[in-house]
């Protein structure tokens, strides 16, 4: 017998663009090949999914996490941060240059990225983002030409020790850099912090022994955030430059960036799920477990930060999850400054966002699932292979039931080390089911059912326009 189809998903509630559509989904060789009110079983070759109950989204694309290999593999490696990322279903990853040793800043370091990727195995597909630091100017064409989704850099000391860490660029690399990017029709990505104002600050708190949660906050505070975006955003101007920023956390930060884009420069924004759902007095609650940089933000900034997100001021929302061993999670002699900063969040994104954003807010799902899927595929060159549901694009799929609550707790994560925030916090809805490429690769009673099945997406056109989510 000759089948038309090698699976069908059926039975759920379908985002197709802005619509829920109680369709069935066909996949041939990995893709999606009909959508329509109904398929019958008969028409494919494997027995249907069923996905009665639950919203079919498209798979996330998380741009932006940090897993640490090669050298790093203890912190947290390709395997075991690739499952956590299909059990809250990632169907695509962008991998971080930093936490690798040796970072991923020139074309035999990618090798080495590419090479550790495959031997451990990814569980869904994943892109690779290289560096710019001090020192390699000269190297970002034959990353460019090797097929990275564009670059990374920080304008505040990332933290690493020893000869190969990555380090934040001084002014004229990132201005160099950046003129540099925009002749290769690439995208920067950056950490907008003032080094001068967070170390002088800083400095002078672990001086005076001012060690504590808040402290740590206040040695970065909204105006180091905003200092440092104006800055980049007249290099920008000056090179055209494609920029993307990364976990902006004030609500100040994303109106300039509103405002630059306005104006025609190439620019994007991305918030985090922290920003969007613990507040700063949680970092004295839960201690370093939530301390990240820029650091959680007071409620009212957060409320503010809500607002850009309902005015679609906010191109994506990505996790910026950055594992470490849960030893270094601790308040020892340096007190909340000497701890890791860093929050494990990437399993709990989409189920964090459409609690706290649809459930809650009642922000509609569409709009969230464009931030985390459609709007980050469009900006870095994956669409119309990823990010949303449509015939021809990639069968990358999440079933999410949004009548399964539960609380969260360790033994639900699938990080190397089983440390998160959000222990204890109850969802609304519950991933069930990841298919990446048409692949089961997670379902809930079973966990990784496909373990390496992810492959590398080498990125080889330009840095697109932002995917706006307010955009038809």
């Amino acid at each position: 017998m000759g089948w038309s189809l090698d699976r069908i998903v059926k039975n759920g509630r379908v985002l197709i663009a802005d619509d829920m559509m109680e369709w069935d989904i066909g996949i041939k060789d990995g893709r999606i090949a009909r959508l329509a009110p109904s398929i019958p079983a008969s028409e494919a070759k494997e027995r249907p999914v069923d996905a009665g109950g639950c919203w079919v989204l498209p798979g996330v694309v998380d741009a932006h996490v940090h897993l640490n290999e090669p050298g790093m593999g203890h912190w947290e490696g390709f395997a075991a941060g690739s499952s956590a990322l299909a059990a809250g279903g990632v169907t695509t990853y962008i991998d971080m240059p930093l936490n690798g040793l040796p970072p991923t800043v020139d074309l035999r370091a990618l090798e080495l990225k590419l090479k550790a990727a495959s031997e451990a195995g990814s569980a869904v597909d994943y892109a690779l983002w290289g560096g710019l630091v001090p020192g390699n100017l000269d190297r970002l064409e034959e990353l460019h030409r090797a097929g990275v989704a564009g670059f990374k850099a920080f304008l505040s000391a990332p933290g690493g020790e020893g000869e190969e860490a990555f380090r934040e660029v001084d002014d004229v690399t990132l201005f160099e850099g950046m003129a540099r990017i925009a002749k290769l029709g690439g995208v920067l990505a950056l950490h907008a912090e003032s080094e001068s104002i967070t170390s002088r600050l800083g400095s002078r708190a672990v001086a005076e022994g001012r060690l504590s949660a808040r402290d740590f906050a206040a040695s970065r505070p909204v105006l180091a955030e905003v200092e440092a975006v104006g800055r980049a955003l007249l290099f920008a101007e000056m090179t055209g430059c494609a920029v993307h920023f990364v976990h902006i956390s004030s609500a100040s930060a994303v109106e300039r960036i509103h405002k630059a884009r306005e104006h025609g420069l190439n620019v994007s924004v991305e918030t985090c799920p922290h920003y969007l759902a613990l507040k700063e007095e949680d970092m004295e609650e839960l201690g370093p477990v939530a301390k990240c940089a820029p650091p959680l933000r007071s409620e009212r900034e957060q409320e503010k930060l809500w607002d850009a997100v309902r005015k679609g001021r906010i191109d994506l929302i990505a996790s910026d999850h950055s594992p470490c061993p849960t030893e270094l999670k601790t308040v020892g002699e340096g007190g909340f400054f000497g701890a890791w900063g860093g929050i494990s969040g990437a399993q709990s994104t989409l189920e964090l966002m459409v609690t706290e954003g649809t459930l809650k807010r009642g922000i509609p799902l569409s709009r969230i699932s464009r931030m985390l899927s459609y709007a980050p595929a469009r900006r870095f060159g994956l669409y119309p292979r990823k990010g949303a549901i449509a015939v021809g694009a990639d069968a990358d799929l999440v079933l999410l039931d949004p009548n399964r609550s539960y609380t969260l707790q360790p033994e639900h994560l699938l990080y190397r080390h089983r440390h998160s925030p959000y222990i204890g916090y109850t969802f609304g809805a519950r991933v069930t089911a990841t298919l990446c490429r048409g692949v089961m690769v997670y379902e809930l009673d079973r966990g990784i059912l496909a373990p390496g099945k992810g492959t590398w997406l080498r990125h080889g056109g330009p840095a697109h326009t932002t995917g706006r989510v307010d955009a038809g």
